[in-house]
């Protein structure tokens, strides 16, 4: 602070003529010796966090970049968190969205992110293998599981850091963030029940995906409970192109009980199905009536009859990454687990 009480101007750093940032260079700067420097950037617990912000600052400053390579032979990590997801084609999911918070989350961090893409027609344990054969990563972040998912076992079995987005089999053994889809299953019913629909259809995610199970689960148990049915769209699910998608529809609406009451778990998914209907001249709150969950504030704008339960990315994202630098550095602690139920609040009539 200066005698007037006003913050002081931080100070420039300006390098010697010729000299390259390197942790010596900090050391200099800061006043700190280079084990303490390195420990601060490598995000060691017993550093203080203000020495740590301190060293950052510093670090931003001179531009000072770790050599990959050397942090690797001095501490046997690499600082990189791989994001290994499925390349699916709907504009408006939410990896787009998880990935950015994600990255955010590790800002400030040792670590950053490499996505590790996958392609439906690739078997999935392709990367993971790459990624823990290599060493390429220090951790990894998964999505689409399955209930008996060969990627966590082959991660368990290697004692690999990673946090899967949705549950397993093995769920009580290993780090996880998931949305109940059993309760947006349950609740989605519910709410195209209050709006007198009885025939309800659900475009599913692939039943192979254990969020697909508890979504069909969830929808069937609150359909039975309020004496209605409801159907698994076939032909089609959440996963498939927008013509697939228009074609499974077309399908159902040649039936002779076509559905009064449609769900869908992702914004293209719905977005697909209504437009599909509208184009065959039903319309909606008069016709049928939509319920979905949503990652991105979208479908409200789109129709403002359709029922919305918000799922959100960024509290995911942010989970993920902090769960997985947990299991890095806290390999024996519990691993972090996080289950988010829909707020029924969070509809939108």
């Amino acid at each position: 602070m200066t005698k007037s009480g006003a913050p002081e101007e931080p100070k420039q750093i300006v390098l010697e003529a010729g000299e390259r940032p390197t942790l010596k260079t900090i050391a200099r700067i800061s006043g700190l010796a280079v084990p303490t420097v390195s420990r601060a950037l490598a995000d060691a617990p017993d550093i203080r966090k203000d020495t740590k912000r301190r060293i950052r600052d510093i670090a931003t400053q001179i531009g000072y970049r770790p050599n990959r390579a050397g942090v690797r032979l001095r501490t046997g990590r690499t600082n990189v968190i791989s994001v290994v997801m499925s390349t699916e084609h709907d504009a408006m999911n939410n990896t787009g969205q998880l990935i950015a918070a994600i990255t955010s989350a590790l800002r400030g961090t040792p670590y950053h992110v490499i996505i590790t893409p996958y392609f439906a027609d690739e078997d999935p344990m392709v990367p993971i293998r790459y990624i823990v054969e290599t060493g390429s990563a220090d951790g990894l972040i998964m999505n689409q599981t399955e209930p008996d998912d060969p990627r966590v076992r082959y991660l368990m079995e290697h004692k690999f850091p990673f946090v899967a987005h949705g549950r397993t089999a093995l769920t009580e053994s290993h780090a996880y963030f998931d949305f109940d889809n059993t309760a947006f299953g349950s609740l989605a019913v519910d709410a195209l029940v209050a709006r007198g629909r009885s025939r309800l259809a659900l475009l599913a995610p692939p039943q192979t995906q254990t969020y697909a199970i508890h979504m069909v689960a969830g929808a069937r148990a609150a359909a039975e409970a309020h004496g209605v049915t409801v159907s698994v769209i076939e032909g089609a699910t959440s996963h498939s192109s927008v013509a697939e998608v228009e074609a499974a529809m077309r399908a159902v609406f040649a039936e002779v009980d076509r559905p009064d009451g449609l769900i869908a778990p992702s914004i293209g998914g719905c977005v697909t199905m209504v437009s599909t209907f509208e184009q065959m001249g039903l319309v909606l709150e008069r016709d049928f009536d939509m319920a979905a969950k949503e990652a991105l504030s979208f479908l409200q704008r789109f129709r403002p009859g359709i029922m919305v339960l918000e799922e959100n990315a960024d509290e995911a994202g942010d989970f993920l990454a902090r769960a997985v630098m947990h299991r890095i550095s806290h390999p024996d602690e519990p691993p972090m687990q996080r289950l988010v139920y829909p707020d029924e609040r969070a509809r939108k009539n």
